[in-house]
């Protein structure tokens, strides 16, 4: 059984924990861990048992590429740590199907609502969530902001975007015109006072049922990711959580961003994949990667959401990696 992990990047601990769900208690290893990325310098492919460099994703013949490994290496289960993949493995379900591999993942139209932040975002007031507000026509936010329904700050950021890149805090109208002026497919979004949560979600490949929800309170982040945080439980979030998820469909593992404002959840993003905070998840025992290996054997999981202690810190610090190359 062997898993390919996409554009592994920096995420070192996702490689180590899937080499271990491939471990048994006896050291007997039942599978390898292959990893690519477009950089060989990347430190997680070192963590892997084979590291592939292969061209930037939107390169011509890059999925070719990837089948190509998927046949050599005999691969069971392939995944991506970056958004604008996931769709693309999706997309090609069916072929990867074709090969003996399992795409651990959502459907391509759920990659894309993800992906795209007015969808999700229109999805969301359509089915009754509470989520910030968010606007593509920058008249009508400030419309909004001269009826008092909306007020500066604001986020101005890309429709598009991943891993919090050029987005802006804004202030004012001015800026929102500069930005506007000098960027293609903005959009503005509320901007939430409020306790910043992160929830670990794996919905089972065979069930098709939650089986695990890790909830966080962020502390602090760096480059988009959950740098710290502590574990706590709600019971009303969990069934939101449920609720989200059996009214879209994700499969596989999920990232939720939420806002808490004066008792209230306001759902704000969807990633479907691991998330840069997901180490505080399986260091306090919601071993999602096992998860993975039992639905790869055909195996449904146990329902076992909330198993883990609540006030457990994760501070995340710096390492290095020395290579020759």
């Amino acid at each position: 059984m062997n898993i390919l992990i996409l554009s592994a990047g920096t995420r070192n601990k996702i490689v180590q924990y899937f080499k271990k769900a491939l471990t048994t208690s006896s050291g007997e290893r039942i599978g390898r861990v292959i990893a690519t990325d477009m950089s060989n310098i990347a430190p997680s492919v070192y963590e892997a048992d084979k590291f592939y460099q292969v061209p930037q994703m939107a390169a011509d013949g890059y999925i070719e590429v990837i089948f190509d490994i998927c046949k050599k290496e005999e691969i069971s289960a392939i995944l991506s740590l970056i958004d604008p993949e996931l769709s693309l493995l999706a997309v090609h379900r069916e072929e990867f199907s074709d090969l003996g591999v399992m795409v651990i993942g959502s459907d391509y139209n759920l990659c894309e609502m993800s992906l795209d932040k007015m969808k999700m975002y229109e999805w969301l007031t359509e089915h009754g969530y509470k989520t910030p507000k968010s606007y593509t026509d920058k008249e009508l936010f400030y419309i909004d902001v001269e009826a008092g329904l909306i007020n500066y700050p604001v986020f101005v950021k890309p429709v598009r975007g991943s891993a919090s890149v050029a987005i802006n805090k804004v202030y004012d109208k001015e800026t929102v015109e500069l930005l506007f002026a000098h960027g293609d497919n903005l959009m503005v979004q509320e901007y939430m006072d409020g306790q910043e949560i992160g929830a670990d979600v794996y919905i089972d490949l065979v069930s098709e049922e939650i089986v695990s929800i890790f909830t966080k309170k962020k502390i602090a982040m760096r480059a988009g990711e959950t740098d710290k945080s502590v574990s706590f439980k709600d019971e009303k979030l969990f069934a939101l959580i449920e609720k989200l998820v059996e009214e879209t469909g994700y499969r596989g593992q999920i990232d939720i961003d939420i806002f808490e404002i004066g008792g209230e959840y306001y759902v704000s993003e969807v990633n479907p994949r691991f998330g840069g905070g997901y180490p505080h998840a399986y260091e306090c025992g919601c071993d999602h990667m096992k998860l993975i290996v039992e639905n790869l054997y055909g195996n449904a999981n146990q329902k076992n959401i909330g198993d883990y202690e609540e006030g457990i810190f994760m501070m995340k610090y710096n390492e290095i990696m020395m290579k020759k190359l």
